[in-house]
């Protein structure tokens, strides 16, 4: 079994912006293959509060790329929108609050199944955490309590997006990002994938590939943590 399923194409984003640039500037061309003749693409905005402006910002930045772009947060019946789509983006917030409405709208599995049917799904931040098996990788805050932490196993790796390496000139006592991978690790036999700001996962056929400009720091347990280069496929790589 590879390390997602076959009929996954998703592009999973470890920010939706980076320094030096605009709102999925430097994801748009592979945004742009991914949906290839899809015309209208359903907007996910629920891990932010201000839906109504989330949803305003990502239809511009759509429709600059040559797309529609409906928000599931104004649809009169949110699982026959999901039903009906073409494609979802799914935008970053609070991991949590996105999951918990998620599952309140009753739309978890429908979307989990549209996408395993070979949907186009983008992911940016929360919404690269929503398509791990878990949301266990997050870095947010815990605000709300969905159901549960399972999400929508899309991929069978967890991703930890804006990962950042240690600064040795910082004085700060925090624990690292790596830190607190490990010890997800300690816990949790699954490996993850810590992605930097400028970089995206591209998965079609079963299989990941690292998009970007930045190296991704892998972690398995029971293996030191070790870095893959942009544009390797990560299979192998996992376990």
């Amino acid at each position: 079994m590879g390390w997602t399923a076959p009929g996954v194409r998703a592009i999973l984003i470890s920010s939706s912006k980076v320094f030096g640039g605009g709102y999925l500037d430097h994801a748009e061309a592979a945004v742009r293959e991914l949906l290839g003749g899809v015309r209208r693409v359903l907007f996910i905005p629920h891990a932010l509060a201000n839906r109504d402006a989330y949803a305003e910002a990502a239809r511009k930045r759509f429709e600059g790329m040559g797309f529609y772009l409906d928000s599931l947060h104004v649809a009169p019946e949110a699982r026959a929108a999901m039903e009906a789509a073409e494609a979802v983006f799914v935008g970053g917030g609070n991991t949590f609050r996105l999951l918990k409405a998620l599952n309140d709208l009753g739309v978890l599995a429908c979307l989990r199944s549209r996408v395993l049917a070979g949907m186009p799904y983008i992911g940016s931040s929360a919404g690269t955490n929503v398509a791990c098996p878990t949301v266990r990788t997050t870095n947010d805050m815990p605000i709300v309590e969905p159901p549960s932490l399972a999400a929508l196993g899309l991929v069978r790796f967890q991703v930890n997006p804006h990962f950042v390496d240690p600064d040795p000139n910082s004085r700060h006592m925090r624990e690292t990002r790596e830190e607190r991978l490990l010890q997800f690790l300690e816990e949790n036999d699954v490996p993850v994938v810590g992605l930097r700001e400028p970089s995206m996962l591209r998965t079609e056929g079963g299989s990941a590939t690292l998009l970007g400009t930045a190296s991704a720091r892998i972690f398995r347990r029971g293996v030191a943590p070790f870095e893959v280069p942009a544009g390797a496929r990560l299979d192998a790589h996992l376990g």
